[in-house]
């Protein structure tokens, strides 16, 4: 063997008996905070816009006998279908009582009252299925579907009569969901509630003779 031969091969195979060299172990990135995108209220412009148009009190002034009792049916309408879309009734009808000037005074605070209990009313006795809403909406009433009076059309009470107080005839604070049979029993009786909500009434500016309710 040649000294050549021998030093091409020692050159390949001092390669294969070198150690191989430590590897560095990875460094793990710090974790980045997640963003957290804020949940943006859905928009309710549309929805105040209609509730304040059917409670505008200049348009009920000019409305005939009842005719403020198909814009309870269709506020209620337009109150379930945001609700079940996630938007909140109770934003929506205090921004409604707002655009007709009504915002924090006692009136407005009656009327957004009475616009959520008929709400409350309408879903306690299972008149929001789908036929039930289209049928609000155009200002007919609905059916009732729970309870005892099931079966009855949910009809617009006065809770104080117009009989008795004609001039609450349009005055949505004074109009409230109720199965028809039950509207046609109660007559003109004035109990407690009635003279209570006359006070109230009254104080507020929506009633002017309080002595007609005793």
């Amino acid at each position: 063997m040649t000294l050549r031969t021998a030093a091409l091969i020692l050159l390949a195979i001092l390669p294969a008996c070198r150690k191989p060299e430590p590897t560095r172990p990875e460094v793990a990135k710090p974790l980045q905070p997640e963003i957290v995108q804020p949940v943006a209220k859905k928009p309710i412009i549309a929805e105040s816009a209609q509730v304040a148009s059917l409670i505008d009190p200049v348009k009920l002034a000019t409305l005939r006998k009842r005719g403020a009792n198909t814009r309870i049916l269709k506020i209620t309408a337009i109150l379930w279908s945001a609700k079940s879309t996630g938007k909140n009734p109770a934003e929506i009808t205090q921004q409604a009582v707002k655009k007709i000037g009504w915002g924090d005074t006692d009136k407005g605070e009656l009327t957004a009252a009475a616009i959520l209990r008929n709400l409350t009313i309408a879903e306690e006795l299972g008149a929001t299925t789908p036929d039930d809403i289209i049928e609000m909406r155009k200002g007919q009433s609905p059916i009732v579907r729970k309870g005892p009076s099931t079966g009855d059309i949910l009809s617009v009470d006065h809770i104080i009569p117009r009989s008795v107080a004609p001039e609450l005839d349009n005055v949505i604070a004074n109009l409230e969901l109720l199965p028809l049979k039950l509207n046609q029993s109660k007559g003109d009786t004035i109990g407690p509630r009635q003279r209570s909500l006359a006070r109230q009434l009254h104080a507020a500016g929506l009633l002017e003779n309080l002595g007609i309710v005793r």
